[in-house]
């Protein structure tokens, strides 16, 4: 466990406590996502029933998906669903040849609309969704390149290219502004709820954008990871309450494009009422394959998808650890933990 220094004052104080989350995020990273889902189930399908108000769940990518399934009325029921679709999705293919985007965004719009039911997800007495996509005037995701070499210079140049839209739930608006970038903000409805999850997932190259969902300015929505990898946010905004964030690694990195960008990935003032919870390097090099699951396993097992779902299956089934160890960290009455680094 690592946290800000806000954080670390409080788990120090009174150990670590449902009442005490306000705000949870869930970063893009498709399969990786996956390593979570045990700890998700716990959280949100038990946890944080003891939560003293609404909890905000802010997600992109595979981690908008975690967080419309966790405000299900069944949430760990959903999470587990969501693990099982994930795992098993499947795209036949001439052999040597990938799924079209055409295919990979039919099969996941089904997935979606298989497991979320809109109006659960709305009605949450528990959870408030909000689901983050980036908006591009251009419906090619080639035209996306101009927004990775603006990147370069500055992220908010990066804003000139592709604008991050917030669908977010109609009760109770994120309690965080948005100044950090370019930032649009839509109301989720029954109406555009899938759509907006399904945008939130959308790879460029992988799959299609989704154009205009209901209720959105016009244009072609794109995978939320690409303008917000990690949710890098002004968390620290929140005067109180810890935001607790569930994560594949130690850094949070603000978009996709900073990968490459090691001088993005410090941890900020803004973090500084965050609880990362994280798996350790050299426990991750224990899983089958010495990794997480990733978006590669579908290239190299892509004629072979039962060699792929049985190491995902496994790696899933070894991340269960993580959710034992998160449970009982909160039985302590006080928490020692990590700076972020």
């Amino acid at each position: 466990m690592l946290a800000g220094p806000r954080a670390r004052a409080v788990l120090r104080e009174r150990g670590l406590r449902a009442a005490d989350v306000r705000l949870v995020p869930a970063a893009a990273g498709g399969p990786k996502g996956l390593a979570l889902l045990p700890l998700d189930r716990f959280l949100f399908g038990h946890w944080l029933h003891g939560a003293a108000r609404p909890v905000h769940l802010v997600g992109a990518s595979i981690g908008a998906w975690r967080m419309a399934a966790a405000c299900m009325v069944d949430a760990d029921a959903a999470l587990a669903q969501l693990g099982e679709l994930y795992i098993t999705q499947r795209y036949d293919t001439a052999p040597g040849k990938r799924p079209t985007p055409t295919q990979v965004s039919q099969g996941f719009g089904a997935l979606l609309a298989q497991s979320l039911a809109p109006a659960q997800v709305l009605a949450s007495a528990r959870y408030r969704l909000h689901v983050i996509t980036s908006r591009s005037a251009w419906r090619s995701p080639w035209a996306l390149a101009g927004a990775a070499a603006s990147n370069v210079v500055a992220r908010r140049a990066m804003g000139a290219w592709l604008t991050r839209v917030v669908f977010g739930d109609a009760r109770d608006a994120l309690p965080l502004a948005l100044r950090d970038y370019r930032t649009r903000q839509v109301a989720l409805s029954a109406a555009n709820l899938q759509q907006a999850v399904l945008a939130s997932c959308s790879i460029p190259t992988w799959m299609l954008g989704v154009t205009t969902p209901p209720g959105a300015p016009r244009g072609t929505y794109w995978d939320g990871g690409i303008v917000d990898y990690h949710l890098h946010l002004p968390y620290a905004q929140l005067d109180d309450g810890l935001v607790l964030y569930p994560h594949t690694q130690a850094r949070v990195i603000p978009g996709w494009l900073d990968q490459r960008l090691p001088h993005r990935h410090r941890a900020t003032p803004a973090l500084a009422n965050l609880v990362l919870l994280a798996p350790r390097d050299e426990w991750v090099a224990s899983l089958p394959g010495g990794k997480l699951p990733d978006r590669q396993d579908f290239v190299t097992h892509l004629h072979e998808p039962a060699v792929r779902i049985a190491r995902w299956r496994a790696a899933v089934a070894e991340c269960q650890r993580l959710a034992d160890e998160f449970a009982a960290l909160t039985q302590a009455p006080c928490v020692e933990a990590e700076p972020l680094p």
